[in-house]
């Protein structure tokens, strides 16, 4: 479950390369509705709870393998800071460059972008809708193989904007 987990949040982390113009700064992404094979996966905050359930040990190994990807857990969801320029570039560098994930905007119409990715163990396409520049969501579905086997996957996201200041959350470069 921990590995699909995994290749769920590098879904969720895939189509957020290239963005609008966002606002620079602390952003928290939220799941909702995810399944694999059709069969619902629990929440975001049951893992957040599965995740400070860890033994000590377990629980900050985790934590700094998120954090050397410039994603922090905290709140409702993940964290990621965007600094002025990464968002001036629209290339906002989400995922971890040594993902060997790649991301395409399909089309742009209006607020709505269509994208595809593909990475190593996944592949797929979704939407992203720009509420504003301090919130979007993400519908995302694709193949994924984690464990050996091939499996579909989808999931929704939201992201927030909570602020210029990223405290602890440090930057991707």
């Amino acid at each position: 479950m921990r590995s699909r987990a995994a290749v769920l949040l590098t879904l969720l982390l895939a189509p957020l390369a290239h963005g609008q113009m966002l606002q620079p700064g602390l952003w928290e992404l939220t799941t909702s509705n995810m399944q694999v094979d059709g069969k619902p996966l629990p929440d975001m905050q049951f893992m957040l709870d599965q995740l400070k359930n860890l033994a000590p040990e377990q629980r900050t190994m985790m934590e700094q393998a998120l954090a050397n990807q410039g994603i922090t857990v905290g709140g409702n969801g993940i964290r990621s800071c965007l600094t002025p320029e990464q968002v001036k570039t629209n290339d906002i560098p989400l995922q971890d460059p040594k993902s060997g994930c790649t991301q395409q905007i399909t089309e742009r119409k209006g607020n709505v972008w269509k994208f595809r990715f593909n990475c190593p163990k996944a592949q797929g396409a979704g939407e992203a809708h720009f509420l504003s520049d301090r919130e979007f969501t993400t519908t995302v579905s694709g193949t994924f193989n984690a464990s050996g086997t091939s499996q579909q996957g989808s999931m929704n996201t939201r992201a927030l904007w909570l602020g210029t200041d990223c405290g602890a959350v440090k930057p991707r470069s």
